[in-house]
Parts: C-alpha cells; structure tokens; sequence
C-alpha cells in the first residue's frame, strides 16, 4: 500500500467506506477519517508526494478525480462535481491546481 508507514489500513478503510456513495466525499471528512488530519506536516508531505502522481509539485484536477485510488486500489472515482468542490476548497491561489502548502492548509482542520 501506498501509505504504509503514514496512515493505517483500517482508518484509509473506514474513510473510504464513508464516501463510497457518488456525491459522498467530503474532504475535511475523509483526512479526519483516515487519520491524515492529525499527522505531522513531514507526513503530509508525504501524503502529497503520493498524490502528486506525475510528481510536477502539484496535484491537478485529473489527480483529485483519482484521489481516492491512491488510497486504495479499486476504489471509486470522485464524481465531477465532487472533484470541483475539492479543487476549488484546496487552490487558494486561483491557479487550478493544489500545492503543497495548499494541500496542507486543507489537510489541517
């Protein structure tokens, strides 16, 4: 698994399993869920680093669409709208995309 050593399965498990339904995720929700939101910002960033799959320091909408996959393999992808809302909640520069900074301000509650 991607996030040996950072996450536990059972808390990515149990986070998944409350947004497996489309329309279902809620960012805030899921980093509190599978454990992410009270990691230490080196855990983060490695979290980042695992989402950030073509590794350009950015996580791009077509990454967010497949976010939950990094998670777990098999796992659904966000809907349209869903993605929408994740990227407009972590990009608080306008750029269409989410840094690291940003994806870390989300990540903390």
């Amino acid at each position: 698994m991607a996030f040996a050593g950072v996450l536990n399965d059972a808390d990515i498990t149990a986070a998944l399993d409350g947004c497996k339904d489309a329309g279902s995720f809620d960012h805030k929700k899921f980093f509190k869920a599978c454990g992410l939101a009270s990691k230490s910002s080196d855990d983060v960033k490695k979290a980042f680093a695992i989402i950030d799959q073509d590794k350009s320091g950015f996580i791009e909408e077509d990454e967010l669409k497949l976010f939950l996959q990094t998670f777990k393999a098999g796992a659904r992808e966000l809907t349209g709208p869903e993605t929408s809302t994740f990227l407009k909640a972590g990009d608080s520069d306008g750029d269409g995309k989410i840094g690291a900074d940003e994806f870390a301000a989300m990540v903390k509650p």
